[in-house]
């Protein structure tokens, strides 16, 4: 069958928001909120084939993304996805299982390879880049029984071209909107995929973060989202930022589904030997660790650093600690996690590793291996420069010292690691540290760029350690989540407690597509 790339037209950037009824776009899709569990069952009743289910995603996909409250979450819809639900609803009538995901549609963020789509992290420079195979996690997800629904949008290179931009705008695709309001944003590099779990256009999605790429939009669009140990997904296929500490991860409506995903995705990678560090702790099946009666006696510390910086949030972090005092567990609050500088270390690191990781993937995928053609393609293209500028880009090209590389790459390593997450762990014996994963979402602005006002991704982010964000309430109908983290491969401690927490809070929301607040 011939393979026929389908992405949205570019003049998506300039259409208007037309303003959807949000009752009718919610209540009338039977496959609102369903999750695997469920889904799985239904296909086992015969009630539903997976045929059928990719239809009506690829119907809702039309009726929103496209047209409608127009959420440019999905670039590209996968031309084989109805032949490939097929062969599964075959497999599974010949009582062939291939796993935990058989016949589960998931959207993979197009920095991530997949045979027969484009992989265009968001940029045009890309648009041509299809001759990729799989990469080794799209390859585990279909080895697992999942559907490759469709690529999602993405802020352009995972947010890595300018220091001034907007979060999920990107050249191929323009700008991603918040499900929940259309006009906020929808948060972080991963954000078609976050608004695209957020908003039933698929069950699962796959996401990447170098530093909060993830969580944040987990917690914006209202999902759960996990960010693991650098080195237990792996990164080959994917158009890099950072060796150290870019990671794959899912994203999901329920810690459960997520655990799911997580599971399939933990196969050893030759290619990257991050996955083949010694010491690597990884189980097939995460769900075994989902005990929502596990929380007596656990001692979590809250990172304060936000405290004072917004009312709403201060208040939901307020009820959150009390829940866990209320379930038996001890809360002790930190002041800090990272030393100072540990930040501007990682900067260094990331602007050495970009131009090199990404020059190598230009070279495998037979184009002009120096980021010099990406700049002079950005300058000669309107769509590109419309917004934005391209300063990392051009700071990536002059990052060629070495040893003040290496020298960063240690401190940075030394100061989120030992001096950082670990010290603080074993000073006062934690289990785990939350804090809130951000504040409620910005009003999207081409003008004044992203208002990060808080953010605690960076103590695993820089560290390579896990990090989990679940729904912790909204503030004025904007979902608000709360962030979950730990020491490296301590992923089934962390998911014990998010699990426990999801199930005694129970904060997800469906989004209503609001066109304002």
């Amino acid at each position: 069958m011939q393979l026929i790339l389908r992405i949205f037209p570019i003049l998506l950037l300039l259409g208007a928001c037309n303003a959807p009824q949000p009752a009718a776009l919610s209540q009338d899709f039977f496959l609102e909120e369903i999750d695997i569990s469920q889904l799985q069952a239904a296909y086992e009743a015969g009630t539903y084939t997976a045929e059928a289910v990719v239809q009506a995603y690829l119907d809702r996909i039309a009726a929103i993304d496209h047209s409608g409250p127009e959420l440019r979450s999905i670039l590209a819809v996968n031309p084989d996805a109805l032949a490939e639900a097929r062969l599964l609803d075959a497999e599974r009538a010949e009582g062939k299982l291939r796993g935990p995901l058989h016949g589960i549609p998931i959207v993979l963020k197009d920095n991530i390879d997949a045979a027969g789509m484009a992989t265009t992290a968001g940029s045009r420079y890309l648009l041509e880049n299809t001759g990729r195979p799989d990469a080794p996690l799209t390859a585990q997800l279909r080895a697992a029984g999942a559907i490759i629904l469709g690529k999602a949008n993405l802020s352009e290179w995972a947010n890595f071209r300018a220091s001034f931009s907007s979060s999920g705008w990107s050249g191929v695709g323009g700008q991603t909107k918040n499900p929940y309001v259309l006009d906020r944003n929808p948060c972080g590099s991963s954000a078609g995929t976050g608004a695209a779990v957020s908003a039933n256009l698929c069950v699962l999605g796959i996401g990447t973060e170098t530093n909060g790429s993830i969580v944040c939009p987990s917690h914006a669009n209202g999902i759960v989202g996990i960010k693991p140990t650098v080195g237990l997904v792996s990164r080959t296929g994917v158009v890099p930022i950072s060796y150290t500490q870019d990671t794959p991860g899912p994203m999901a409506r329920t810690v459960r589904d997520a655990a799911i995903c997580l599971g399939a995705l933990v196969a050893t990678d030759s290619a990257d030997a991050k996955t083949l560090q010694p010491g690597r702790q990884v189980y097939q099946d995460y769900t075994q660790f989902l005990r929502a009666d596990q929380l007596a006696g656990k001692r979590i510390g809250w990172f304060t650093a936000s405290r004072g910086q917004h009312d709403g949030v201060d208040t939901l972090m307020q009820r959150a600690a009390a829940f866990f005092r209320a379930q038996g567990a001890e809360v002790i609050e930190l002041e800090e996690v990272l030393p100072p500088r540990t930040n501007a270390a990682s900067y260094t690191v990331m602007l050495y590793e970009f131009r090199e990781g990404l020059e190598d993937y230009f070279a495998a995928a037979g184009m002009p291996a120096e980021l010099e053609a990406l700049k002079a393609f950005n300058l000669a293209d309107t769509v590109e420069m419309a917004f934005f500028d391209q300063d990392l880009v051009e700071m990536a090209m002059e990052a060629e010292d070495e040893v003040a590389y290496r020298e960063a790459l240690e401190n940075a390593r030394r100061m989120s690691q030992e001096e950082g997450v670990d010290r603080v762990m074993d000073e006062h014996q934690l289990d785990a540290i939350i804090a809130p994963t951000g504040g409620p979402a910005w009003k999207t602005d081409h003008v004044n760029g992203d208002n990060f006002s808080i953010s605690s991704s960076s103590p695993a982010a820089i560290s390579g350690y896990p990090n989990i964000t679940v729904p912790m309430g909204q503030i004025h109908g904007l979902p608000v989540g709360l962030s979950i983290f730990g020491r490296a491969w301590s992923e089934p401690v962390l998911l014990e407690i998010a699990y426990g927490y999801e199930q005694g809070t129970r904060h997800r929301m469906v989004p209503q597509f609001l066109p304002t607040d």
